[in-house]
């Protein structure tokens, strides 16, 4: 039986990741840190639908908890899927130290440590498979959010060295990185208006659903070959690229 990863399970794309996932065979860990209900909604369908597979709750809090309470519950491992995340709409002089550590720690450190942690087991079989939730701002940048764009260009940084390090080791690195995504992140901190607005700019002429990146991840996670790796996919509908 096939283990993967996904952190983040409660938010929208990593959700829809562990669907994908699940619908194609793999039991999952699913990790979050407060939205317990959530997870445990997620767990019953999973369940239900796939009764001989296993589908375990983690709760992790990336900025409190030590790896080492994540790592521990984790044994047989094929894949990892970071869809965790956070931002703050800020301009950067506005921006305190906390939440830039925040936004550091959540995307490129703590991957970094639970990867060290973990990579003799993603090796084991020697199909490792690794996938990072990334953004078209790690390319292009955003004004408001020059944090959160820097610590997604730095997680692009990171999957092409990683990836030229562990491909002797059967392990792939890889980056899905969206434009705008009708998540709840998107349309909390986003008025309808500003998202019509966004919406007009994308030649696709629409915001992508989660559901499309998950197939996406999916893709990359059951590849037979770990020959495409160290790649930033962008998914933005044609826009800003």
């Amino acid at each position: 039986m096939m283990y993967a990863l996904v952190m983040g399970s409660s938010g929208d794309i990593g959700a829809s990741s562990a669907k994908k996932l699940a619908d194609k065979g793999w039991s999952l860990y699913l990790h979050y840190n407060q939205n317990r209900e959530r997870i445990e909604k997620l767990r019953i369908e999973l369940v239900e639908k796939y009764p001989k597979q296993d589908f375990i709750p983690i709760k992790f809090n990336m900025e409190q908890d030590s790896v080492e309470q994540l790592t521990s519950q984790v044994f047989g491992l094929d894949a990892i899927v970071f869809a965790q995340g956070n931002t703050y709409y800020k301009l950067l002089v506005d921006i305190s130290e906390k939440e830039i550590d925040s936004l550091w720690n959540i995307h490129v450190k703590l991957p970094i440590l639970i990867l060290q942690a973990l990579q003799d087991k993603l090796a084991k079989t020697h199909h490792g498979r690794i996938v990072f939730i990334g953004s078209i701002y790690g390319k292009i940048g955003s004004a408001m959010e020059v944090v959160y764009s820097t610590v997604k260009g730095a997680m692009s940084s990171f999957a092409d060295a990683y990836a030229k390090e562990v491909a002797s080791l059967g392990i792939s690195v890889n980056v899905v990185a969206p434009g705008a995504v009708n998540t709840k992140m998107n349309t909390q901190e986003f008025s309808s208006e500003d998202l019509e607005s966004v919406k007009e700019e994308i030649p696709a002429d629409r915001l992508a659903n989660p559901d499309e990146i998950a197939d996406l991840v999916s893709y990359l996670v059951n590849i037979k070959s770990n020959y495409l790796t160290g790649q930033t996919i962008y998914f933005a509908g044609g826009w800003l690229l």
